[in-house]
């Protein structure tokens, strides 16, 4: 069992930790109509994670929200567990 909220550095491992042998998936519809008309590929998104970073979680909607940023975009994403994680919303900055 994950137990949040966790740390900057421990979001970190464990986003990277799910990139390379984890489930990554989308909130539907909203991440994905927002990737389209942002023109942002799931590519992208899963780039910024790996090499982003990552802030202080949120709590919203009963779930922690990290946000993880570059210079040219920023992805929101929340843990379903520690082998899965969610994308929710991603923007170009």
């Amino acid at each position: 069992m994950l137990l949040e909220p966790l740390s900057r550095k421990d979001a970190k491992a464990l986003i990277r930790a799910i990139l390379r042998s984890g489930i990554v998936t989308y909130a539907r519809p909203h991440a994905l109509e927002r990737m389209a008309k942002r023109t942002i590929s799931t590519v992208d998104c899963e780039n910024v994670l790996y090499g982003g970073v990552v802030h202080d979680p949120e709590l919203e909607n009963g779930t922690w929200r990290y946000r993880v940023e570059t210079r040219k975009m920023c992805v929101v994403i929340r843990f379903e567990d520690d082998t899965i994680l969610q994308i929710v919303t991603a923007w170009r900055i």
